[in-house]
């Protein structure tokens, strides 16, 4: 009976599960990697090489300049992941990379809590680093699920990492309304936060646990009276972008627009005329009821009918806390 060996030479393609883990977590190390590069090294870089020479300037230009070069860094690390993803990358590669940096942005912040907890416990270095290993491997064994699959191609589905315009020509104005409303609300928000000076002023700092006094600081974001307001303000042009452009709300968009075209709208000059009916006839029903209440406030109030007690009479009563009579 002949059987069929597969040669040790031959390679091993992956199954698309793993290939689509594997390309998010290269994509999510890579996106770490540019977000280091513009939130890190980049301002240290400006501050030593340029702050320097542009210093008579003022400090807004200096700051300002500085975000542009940031700016440019990122586009810089955009354009580059898009050359390093081809053509065609798996699907649901984008929405994993989000899962991938959530998932290692929400360990990295626990394992910290956890370690400030234990900071002065002679076992909380290993509890730390069980509770690290704990976290990494709950994520692993999440995005090699069927859950971990189908949340990453809904993400992708759904098109929130995309630039793509859904029916781009269709119900343009409730969509721009719509994008202007969330842009009004957020940038507001985010206006008041710089008017209030909520996030403070400096870099955001972090101290990593078991690493001494002062230890190691990590610094995500520096300037925060800047960066912060302004990373915002990003988000929320890209949260109202995106929405705009789900499918399932883009279609409830263009479907209002079709039936608001539909409606006949008056013309200006019986619109006025309208408006002077309905506010005269506002008035003479409002004069009417005046004097049929006055009328028959005075017939139920006269002496030979009695129904309304006179307007002039008042109660005389004692008040208990005096003694003495008090009109009441």
């Amino acid at each position: 009976m002949a059987t069929a060996v597969q040669t040790s030479s031959e390679p091993r393609t992956p199954n698309p599960r793993t290939r689509l883990v594997l390309a998010s977590v290269a994509g999510a190390l890579f996106v770490a990697a540019g977000v280091a590069v513009a939130a890190y090294l980049v301002p240290q870089l400006w501050e030593q090489l340029v702050a320097p020479a542009v210093a008579p300037l003022g400090g807004f230009v200096n700051v300002a300049l500085r975000i542009v070069a940031q700016l440019a860094a990122v586009a810089l690390f955009v354009w580059l992941g898009s050359r390093l993803a081809g053509t065609n990358p798996p699907h649901g590669v984008r929405g994993g990379i989000f899962l991938v940096l959530s998932g290692l942005i929400a360990t990295f912040f626990l394992t910290r809590a956890v370690g400030l907890a234990l900071e002065d416990s002679p076992v909380g270095l290993p509890v730390t680093l069980g509770v690290l290993v704990v976290f990494l491997v709950l994520l692993y064994r999440f995005l090699m699920s069927d859950r971990g699959e189908r949340w990453m191609t809904a993400l992708e589905d759904q098109g929130w990492f995309h630039t793509f315009n859904y029916k781009r020509t269709q119900g343009q104005r409730a969509r721009r309304y719509t994008l202007i409303g969330i842009l009004v609300i957020g940038w507001s928000g985010v206006y008041s936060i710089m008017r209030h000076e909520t996030l403070g002023h400096g870099d955001w700092t972090l101290r990593l646990p078991f690493t001494g006094d002062p230890g190691v600081i990590v610094t995500p974001l520096t300037d925060l009276e800047y960066s912060g307001p302004l990373l915002i303000a990003v988000l929320t042009f890209w949260f109202a972008w995106r929405t705009v452009n789900l499918p399932q709300f883009a279609d409830f968009l263009v479907a209002t627009e079709a039936e608001m075209n539909k409606v006949s709208w008056s013309s200006r000059r019986r619109l006025v005329q309208d408006t002077i009916v309905v506010l005269v006839t506002c008035l003479l029903l409002t004069g009417f009821l005046l004097v049929v209440d006055i009328f028959w406030g005075w017939l139920l109030s006269i002496k030979y009918i009695g129904v309304l007690p006179p307007r002039s009479t008042a109660t005389e009563q004692v008040d208990p806390s005096k003694g003495k009579p008090a009109h009441w």
